[in-house]
């Protein structure tokens, strides 16, 4: 779910390059994984969805999955269900 700009990002979000920015947040999921299960874990089955802001004010998703349309489908309904039993605010 996309939330609000972060301090000092613009309407492209203030990143010059937006192959660093995905590269940015990708680093930083594997460093709350990595911090949460140590070294006991393998990376399964991989989902990215990306907010696209184009130079038209424009607003896109992108969504890639490397899995059967049906797993893909269940593990979005399992997020969905993740995100929304989250505290607000988070």
């Amino acid at each position: 779910m996309a939330g609000p700009p972060r301090p000092g990002e613009g309407a492209a979000g203030g990143q010059p390059n937006p192959r660093a920015k995905l590269m940015q947040e990708v680093a930083e999921q594997m460093d709350s994984i990595e911090e949460e299960f140590g070294d006991g874990f393998a990376i399964g089955r991989v989902i990215t969805v990306v907010e696209i802001r184009r130079p038209d004010n424009g607003i896109e998703l992108r969504v890639r999955a490397g899995a059967y349309p049906w797993v893909a489908l269940g593990m979005l309904e399992w997020a969905k269900k993740v995100v929304e039993s989250l505290p607000r605010g988070e």
